[in-house]
């Protein structure tokens, strides 16, 4: 049987802590008891771990030995801010299926009141994305960023350097596509199979009606690739984890 994963509060070399409401959960609802075992994710490692105490708002394990994790490339979201509810479902299963970061940013199309309320959301967001981590068994969540306007997105550091000098270096290189609705020709998978040596990819899916024309100008001159998700108009969160799906299909 597969071990349950925690994801430790605070670990040294050989004991972890989980703390607070993330202790409550498994001491009081999932009922943990000395000497049961699990897995637990401390840092980049994750260890086989004994429950060594259980309190209401603490629970001690003894580390074991490390168990091999697989890497992965790292896959960026720019996830527009639309209707928290579908937002927060969209980082549930971007979580499961393993996006390293998310930026939520906010769009020409993104509703005022959700712009306004949207830092507010950020430790939600970052709770159910722990949350996700632990059942999916990653070793760590996705950073979730405080929300930024797309403009103050697109110069982040880790967007300044352009896909062609990686390739020209002969390095693995960073594939930036933004989701564009009136892309005719190139489908997001076609873009990600042309492109074998990727060290990063970053994907930009916008709010609901999509990106603005002058947003899409931005991300062009940004060095954007625009992409496809096929014929039919998708909600943002289904455009998401589609997307996520074929990225790390493709990685």
């Amino acid at each position: 049987m597969t071990r349950r994963r925690w994801i430790a509060d605070d670990f040294s070399s050989d004991r972890a802590i989980l703390a607070g409401d993330h202790a409550a959960h498994l001491a009081r609802t999932l009922r943990a008891r000395v000497g049961q075992k699990f897995e637990v994710a401390c840092g980049d490692q994750v260890r086989r771990a004994t429950v060594a105490s259980v309190a209401d708002d603490r629970v001690e394990f003894v580390l074991g030995q490390e168990i091999g994790a697989s890497s992965v490339i790292p896959i960026t979201l720019l996830l527009a801010v639309f209707k928290f509810d579908r937002m927060e479902w969209a980082i549930e299963k971007c979580t499961e299926l393993n996006v390293t970061n998310i930026i939520p940013v906010t769009a020409r199309r993104t509703e005022k009141h959700l712009a306004a309320a949207a830092e507010k959301r950020v430790e939600r967001w970052r709770r159910i994305a722990r949350e996700a981590s632990e059942q999916s068994r990653r070793t760590a969540p996705p950073e979730i960023a405080v929300p930024v306007k797309l403009s103050d997105a697109l110069q982040l550091p880790r967007f300044s350097s352009a896909l062609h000098e990686g390739e020209a270096a002969g390095t693995a290189a960073a594939l930036r596509i933004v989701l564009d609705e009136t892309e005719r020709e190139a489908s997001l998978a076609d873009i990600l199979h042309a492109h074998g040596n990727l060290g990063s990819v970053a994907l930009a899916v916008g709010p609901e009606g999509g990106w603005a024309a002058d947003e899409l100008r931005s991300f062009a001159t940004s060095q954007w690739i625009s992409a496809s998700l096929g014929e039919t108009i998708l909600r943002a969160e289904t455009a998401a984890i589609a997307a996520l799906a074929i990225a790390r299909a493709a990685s």
